[in-house]
């Protein structure tokens, strides 16, 4: 009788113990959160990435080969055109210095002889004993003969200083700006020597000039995304450099033909930047321009966060609340996105309530919550 009593009695403890542990589970069980649809505007964007440059920009080089003898102007100076920038020393090639001056003695020869010839004629034109015209042919080769001397007189002197005293401002050593803007870079220095541009040769670029009133944005896109823009589309073009600033932008060029980088088809791009007096852009800022693809306003939406994907047939899906923690699976169909929230065409309506599938709370009982 006593062991009957001691099993009956551990048998009580057990069953309680049980049902407490029950009872506190089922107070303490997980139950998740939802979520309803709502009504928003939805912007799908891609993002370029590149700099800004000026639309203007000009390499000034000089037109005779030699050696920079003063500079006048430093990179920042803003210049009108024809505003001097710098004077250039010329060093003369020893054959060509030689060969212009055979050709001013040569020169200098054919004048003597055309000179004696003509007073000659001219002396016996006056006398009666030349024709009219014998004395028009002397003067017309005496005066053929001085202008072949002026010329290679002033070709020796271009060829041994760059310039004759009849150039005036058209001077060849003098190196004038071609366009107005700022100087953004003078990479030679007195002293240094220089080419002139020709055929066979790009020249020596003694200045770079810009406007840098006038900006534009350079980046690339993706393939996949460049048949959804077309020119006109607005940008915002955010600088690396300017925290907290978009520029507004519009869309002019996008390249026929894309190159390959890092395994992906990539298109250039270009778009007319707008500034303002708040900040001064320089050339070559890094930049980033927001490109809107596409845009829907007010449409049902909910956070692509709830989404989940069958693994089967990769299909989205949500769960609908039915009851007290029972969920229905829903299949639906989405528009656009934002990375953030979803379009919804079609699965839901606004007053479901979706369940949040990775975010979960606890359940307390009245007693704790009323302690606390």
């Amino acid at each position: 009788m006593k062991k009957t009593l001691i099993f009956g009695s551990i048998a009580i403890a057990l069953i309680a113990v049980l049902v407490w542990f029950g009872m506190k589970n089922k107070k303490n069980s997980i139950e998740f959160e939802t979520e309803t649809p709502f009504k928003t505007n939805i912007v799908k964007k891609t993002v370029a990435t590149g700099k800004v440059v000026p639309l203007e920009e000009a390499e000034i080089k000089p037109k005779v080969s030699g050696i920079i003898e003063k500079i006048f102007v430093e990179e920042g100076a803003m210049v009108e055109v024809g505003d001097l920038l710098a004077t250039i020393r010329v060093v003369p090639n020893v054959q060509s210095l030689n060969s212009a001056q055979g050709s001013v003695k040569n020169a200098q020869l054919r004048f003597d002889n055309a000179k004696t010839n003509y007073e000659r004629i001219k002396g016996l034109y006056e006398k009666g004993v030349k024709s009219r015209s014998e004395f028009e042919a002397a003067e017309l080769s005496f005066d053929s003969a001085n202008q072949d001397l002026r010329n290679s007189q002033n070709n020796l002197q271009i060829i041994r200083k760059g310039s004759t005293s009849g150039m005036g401002k058209t001077a060849n050593t003098s190196v004038v700006a071609e366009i107005s803007g700022t100087i953004l870079e003078i990479p030679v220095r007195k002293g240094n020597q220089v080419i002139e541009s020709n055929t066979f040769n790009a020249g020596t670029t003694i200045a770079v000039i810009a406007d840098m009133t006038k900006m534009i944005f350079e980046g690339k896109v993706d393939e996949a995304e460049v048949g959804k823009i077309k020119n006109g589309t607005v940008l915002e073009v955010s600088l690396g450099a300017i925290e907290k600033k978009k520029y507004p932008a519009k869309l002019n060029f996008i390249a026929p033909k894309g190159t390959e980088e890092n395994g992906a088809v990539q298109f250039k791009i270009k778009g007319d930047v707008t500034l303002d007096d708040e900040f001064f852009v320089r050339a070559g800022y890094s930049a980033n321009a927001d490109i809107v693809l596409e845009k829907k306003d007010s449409v049902l939406s909910i956070k692509e966060a709830l989404l989940q994907f069958d693994k089967k047939t990769d299909s989205a899906y949500v769960e609908v609340r039915t009851g007290d923690q029972t969920f229905e699976k829903k299949m639906v169909d989405l528009g656009i996105s934002d990375g953030i929230n979803v379009e919804i065409l079609s699965g839901v309506s606004i007053n479901d309530e979706i369940k949040i599938w990775n975010k979960t709370s606890k359940k307390k009982d009245d007693e704790e919550e009323d302690d606390n």
